[in-house]
């Protein structure tokens, strides 16, 4: 018998290109570059990629260009164990690029070129790869999209989660307020969060009776917060950051890989919290991803647990 997949990621996958500069520049100037390479990314990429490196069997639903298919990025993808059949194709288009710059206080300003995810506001719900799951994440991508996706999967009972990452600007009040209505775990970094309250005016307690049972609010260095049915404060598991670039991402995948195997919250979050830390020693949201004993050792390493 076939196992069912665990988790089908909706949203980007794109090439990344990470830019470290000592500072932004102001308007009508310009600063050096320090570095600049270029990787593999996606949210809704990464998220795959770390799932499937924590034993997850997952899927994956993205727009790319026809510079995707026989790439290198679609074999790593495709060795790594993911299904990337119910991929959107657009001939003519590019895969999404990405530029993340990263100034020397790790606070980082991103330019995203759509290309072929521009389509994914012409494009069905992927009804196919959505029943074939147990849980769907939905990840940066077109809230239109995003929002009939969340619909199908809830008319199918899945477990959804929901992250709008820094494309939070492009929903309405009223197409947050609709996927949230429908997810059962929402993510977000505390300015996200707090923005998603403010547009919608209501506090943390207010936004979970909207539909999301487990609010995740992460603060990098700092740690994260969940409100359940109570507020869990967890450390971050410090390293030294060399990129913080996918750190969040990993997290929701780590969450998730311990949410679905029926783990509680909290130890979901530490779990979670190990699993960024290996990101951000490395460049690249894909770079240095732990499989599943190193996490739990550097978890355990922290919390004696």
């Amino acid at each position: 018998m076939i196992k069912k997949t665990d988790l089908l990621a909706i949203g980007h996958t794109a090439f990344d290109s990470i830019v470290l500069v000592k500072e932004f520049p102001s308007p009508n100037s310009s600063t050096q570059i320090k570095q600049i390479k270029n990787f593999f990314g996606g949210a809704a990429a990464n998220v795959t990629m770390v799932a499937s490196n924590l034993g997850l069997k997952t899927s994956l639903v993205s727009a790319v260009g026809n510079d995707f298919k026989d790439s290198t990025y679609q074999s790593q993808l495709k060795n790594a164990g993911i299904d990337t059949k119910h991929m959107i194709v657009i001939e003519d288009e590019q895969t999404p690029l990405a530029w993340v710059f990263t100034d020397s206080n790790n606070d980082q300003i991103s330019y995203f070129y759509w290309g072929a995810a521009a389509y994914f506001k012409k494009s069905e719900a992927p009804k196919k790869a959505i029943g074939k799951v147990n849980a769907v994440h939905l990840a940066t991508g077109d809230p239109s999209f995003n929002r009939r996706s969340g619909e199908v999967a809830y008319e199918y009972g899945k477990l959804i989660s929901f992250d709008p990452g820094q494309d939070l600007h492009m929903y309405s009040p009223e197409e947050l307020k609709q996927v949230i209505g429908v997810s059962d775990i929402l993510f977000g970094n505390h300015f996200e969060i707090d923005r998603i309250m403010k547009t919608l005016n209501v506090d943390i307690n207010q936004l979970r009776e909207i539909g999301p049972e487990i609010v995740v609010k992460t603060y990098g260095k700092d740690g994260s917060i969940i409100y359940a049915d109570k507020k869990i404060k967890i450390d971050a598991v410090i390293r030294t950051p060399v990129d913080p670039t996918g750190a969040g991402d990993s997290y929701r995948a780590a969450f998730l890989s311990k949410y679905l195997n029926g783990e509680d919250i909290e130890y979901c979050a530490k779990f979670a919290s190990a699993v960024s830390s290996f990101i951000v020693e490395a460049e690249g949201c894909q770079t240095n991803i732990p499989n599943h004993s190193m996490a739990l050792e550097r978890m355990r390493e922290k919390w004696d647990i």
